[in-house]
């Protein structure tokens, strides 16, 4: 429809500014999270609370001009927490949580008042109102301008649970600055009345073991993206290319699927470089007779895949290598199938160091292959590559963890590691990467069709 500039540049501005403050993740592929789901989490972390105030801090836009964070990165990413509750990408905000004594339950939020001149520059931003209340299910948002006084009012108050249950903040580094400062003033300030200090960061995190379903979407979207990009690669590889084009190939099928990050800096090293466990420079070549290691995870809507393929660069596995990877491979068939809830991951790792030193035979000699597993079997998965929660914890259905064993044998130029995301579940596990090729033969096959076609 054409219309004349002037209104027409209002009416579009307008209508962006609409858009923009009706949605929790303007634009994200992966939507909003239900307000529902968000309600059920607040109440866990209150139901595991008893009685108290727990303050949440979001994440500040960065500066990326000099002496900032590297020009090419994103100026503002959500706090993981503030994100998981309360959905929300708005930054320089606040959430307060109140336990009270009687059982009642209440959430506050803090947000940024809308700025219009600002958001010309910005776009348009979520401020105080019924919007915010509707995406979040929180009934209370005020402005943040008024966040500090607030915050102490209902942590000091006469009648505050704090002075029975404590305060919950986060402790220790990784906090935004914001909230560092009002914590340190909240832990300090002289009342002459006690009041005890407790950990939110460890009770959250051990809530964000267990995936709700929301999560669990998220995840699962990012982890197929995560395989159909080990496919693609695969498919890609031949001798004479670099590293940093197999890289290209990767995080062009992130994007092009919806992942508006990488959940930690992509992988890719052939040769003596996939004997380098976190290699990320990827400005090696690709030699013919060379394995090339691609351990990678895209991120989708704040949820990351952590997925990892050896491929040799020729298209066919040398004998050793064979016998290396199937070995390896057999590893980590082990660890998956002794996946269950009650266990550990510190029984996984001894389940399959077991296996690795009783199938080795000659592959390692003198000694047996345990010797060039250099790392550990699993971590957490989740909003983080290494999630939050107490590698103590035994596993229990909705918690996502990856299996991933290697050998790393510099000498001989040989990285191998086969590394996929695993979910637990009532009678056992399910391997979410199974999309993603890990079989010597599948892997093969993938190859040796794409070179013909490309041939």
């Amino acid at each position: 429809m054409r219309v004349e500039f002037s209104h027409g540049y209002s009416v579009l501005l307008a209508v962006v500014c609409l858009a923009g403050v009706l949605e929790a993740q303007a634009g994200s592929p992966a939507g909003a999270v239900p307000p529902e789901t968000l309600q059920a989490r607040r109440a866990k972390v209150m139901e595991a609370m008893g009685t108290g105030v727990a303050v949440l801090g979001s994440a500040a836009v960065r500066s990326i001009e000099p002496h900032g964070p590297h020009p090419q990165d994103s100026d503002f990413r959500q706090d993981n927490d503030f994100f998981y509750l309360t959905g929300l990408e708005t930054p320089d905000s606040w959430l307060v949580l109140i336990a009270g004594e009687d059982g009642s339950r209440e959430a506050r939020l803090f947000l940024p008042e809308r700025d219009t001149a600002r958001e010309r520059w910005t776009g348009p931003k979520l401020g105080p109102g019924p919007e915010a209340a509707g995406l979040t299910g929180i009934d209370t948002v005020l402005p943040a301008n008024g966040a500090e006084w607030g915050i102490n009012r209902l942590v000091f108050g006469s009648r505050s649970p704090a002075w029975t249950g404590g305060v919950f903040v986060r402790r220790g580094p990784g906090r935004p600055e914001a909230e560092s400062e009002l914590v340190r003033e909240l832990v300090f300030r002289r009342t002459g009345r006690p009041l005890t200090v407790h950990d939110l960061g460890h009770l959250i995190a051990q809530q964000r073991l267990i995936k709700d379903d929301d999560e669990l979407r998220r995840l699962r979207r990012a982890i197929d993206i995560t395989a159909e990009a080990q496919r693609e690669a695969m498919a890609a590889v031949q001798p004479g290319m670099w590293e940093y084009q197999i890289e290209a190939i990767i995080e062009y099928v992130f994007r092009r699927n919806g992942a508006e990050r990488v959940g930690f800096p992509s992988i890719v090293g052939a040769g003596v470089n996939s004997t380098t466990l976190h290699y990320d420079e990827s400005r090696g070549p690709l030699d013919a007779g060379d394995l090339i290691i691609m351990d990678i995870g895209a991120e989708f809507g704040y949820y990351t895949a952590d997925i990892t393929r050896t491929a040799p660069v020729s298209g066919r596995f040398s004998e050793r290598q064979r016998e290396l990877y199937q070995l390896v491979l057999a590893t980590q068939q082990a660890a998956i199938d002794s996946v269950y809830p009650g266990t550990t991951m510190g029984r996984l790792n001894q389940i399959a160091r077991s296996y690795l030193q009783e199938h080795s035979g000659d592959l390692c000699e003198p000694g047996d292959c345990t010797q060039y597993f250099v790392h550990g079997l699993s971590h957490w998965l989740g909003m983080d590559v290494h999630d939050v929660g107490d590698y103590r914890t035994p596993l229990a259905p909705g918690m996502v963890l990856t299996i991933e064993p290697g050998l790393y044998l510099p000498a001989e130029r040989i990285g191998i590691r086969i590394e996929d995301d695993i979910l637990v579940t009532e009678n056992g596990s399910e391997v979410l990467s199974r999309m993603a090729p890990r079989d010597v033969d599948a892997i093969e096959a993938l190859m040796s069709s794409s070179s013909t076609s490309r041939n």
